[in-house]
C-alpha cells in the first residue's frame, strides 16, 4: 500500500504561515543595506557619466553608440525612459535584437529617447539646459530605480537559489543522488529510484526539481518564496497548484505526487485551495517534514 503524502489542516497552515512570517521578517531587517548603497553609487556613476557624455542628453543622438556599446550606459540609458524599460521590452518596442544594439544604435537610441521621462528629465522636452537642481535630482531618482531593481532581482533569484539548494541538501543526506536535468515525456524517462534531477521538462511543464521515490512514484517539486499575500497567489494557486493539475492529468495520481516547498509570506486559505487541488505542500523551515515522509515510504517497503 502506497504512502498518501501528508494532508494539512486550516489550523496546521495558519501555524506555518506564522512561522515563515517570523523568518521573513527576520531574514528581511537583517539584510544589508551595503549592497543597496553599492549599486546606487555604481549606477550614480554610470548615470552622471552618460549625462556628462552626452552633454545632459542633448547630443544623445551623435554619442549614443558608445552608450550602447556599454554595458553600465546601456543601463543607465533603459532607465532614462518612462517606466524604465527592460532588455527584452527594448528589443521589442525598437524592434532590434540585442545582439545588434550596437550595430544599430541610433534606431535604439531614438526609441529611448520617445520614451524619456518628462517629469525626471524636462529640460530635454524644453530644449534647455538643465539646472543643477534638475540634474541632481534626475542622477539621484535614476540611481535609485537602479539600485532598487538590482537588489529586487538579487534577493529573487538568491531566495529561489538557496531554496532549491537547501531541498537538493536534504535529498543527499536522505541518500539520494543527483543525476542530470532531462526532458521527462513518460515516467519511463525519469530518474531511477533513489535519484532526483534538477529544473527538468516535466510533460507539458518544468519542474525545479524530480525526485523519484522508493515506491516509483515521481515527486515533481516547486520551490515557491512570497513576499506577500497577493504574491502568494501567483506562486501557488497561478502556478504551482496549476501544474499540480496538469501533472494529475497527464501521469496519473497513483504514479506522480505533485509538490511545493514554500518559504515566506502566504495567505493559509490560497495554501488550503491548493491543497484541494492536488499539491503537496511543505515548509523549508521545516523540510524534515518531507524527508521523513520519503524516509517512511521506504520503511513500508522493506
Amino acid at each position: 500500500m502506497t504512502l498518501s503524502p501528508p494532508v494539512w489542516t486550516l489550523e496546521q497552515f495558519m501555524q506555518g504561515v506564522a512561522r515563515g512570517i517570523e523568518i521573513f521578517r527576520d531574514e528581511r531587517l537583517s539584510e544589508a543595506r551595503e549592497d543597496y548603497s553599492s549599486h546606487f553609487n555604481e549606477a550614480q556613476s554610470a548615470v552622471e557619466d552618460l549625462l556628462e557624455l552626452s552633454t545632459d542628453l542633448a547630443t544623445l543622438t551623435q554619442t549614443g553608440g558608445s552608450a550602447v556599446a556599454d554595458a553600465g550606459y546601456l543601463e543607465a540609458l533603459r532607465y532614462l525612459a518612462a517606466p524604465p524599460v527592460s532588455f527584452d521590452d527594448l528589443e521589442t518596442l525598437s524592434g532590434v535584437a540585442g545582439r545588434d544594439f550596437e550595430n544599430q544604435w541610433p534606431i535604439v537610441v531614438g526609441t529611448i529617447l520617445a520614451l524619456v521621462d518628462t517629469h525626471r528629465f524636462p529640460w530635454v522636452v524644453d530644449g534647455r539646459e538643465p539646472t543643477e537642481a534638475e540634474r541632481r535630482a534626475a542622477v539621484v531618482s535614476t540611481a535609485a530605480q537602479i539600485a532598487a531593481r538590482r537588489i529586487l532581482t538579487a534577493r529573487a533569484n538568491e531566495s529561489k537559489n538557496a531554496q532549491e539548494e537547501l531541498v537538493k541538501a536534504a535529498l543527499r543526506a536522505a541518500g539520494f543522488d543527483e543525476v542530470r536535468p532531462r526532458v521527462i515525456s513518460t515516467l519511463r524517462t525519469a530518474p531511477r529510484p533513489g535519484e532526483f534531477c534538477g529544473e527538468s521538462m516535466l510533460g507539458s511543464r518544468k519542474a525545479d526539481l524530480v525526485v523519484s521515490l522508493w515506491d516509483d512514484r515521481v515527486l515533481a517539486i516547486e520551490c515557491k518564496v512570497s513576499n506577500s499575500k497577493i504574491n502568494s497567489v501567483k506562486r501557488v494557486k497561478n502556478d504551482a497548484a496549476v501544474k499540480a493539475k496538469l501533472w494529475i492529468q497527464e501521469f496519473g495520481d497513483r504514479l506522480i505526487v505533485p509538490a511545493a516547498v514554500i518559504a515566506g509570506v502566504y495567505h493559509p486559505p490560497n495554501l488550503l485551495s491548493a491543497q484541494h487541488d492536488g499539491l503537496t505542500i511543505w515548509w523549508s523551515h521545516d523540510i524534515a517534514q518531507m524527508i521523513s515522509w520519503i524516509n517512511e515510504i521506504k520503511l513500508r517497503l522493506k
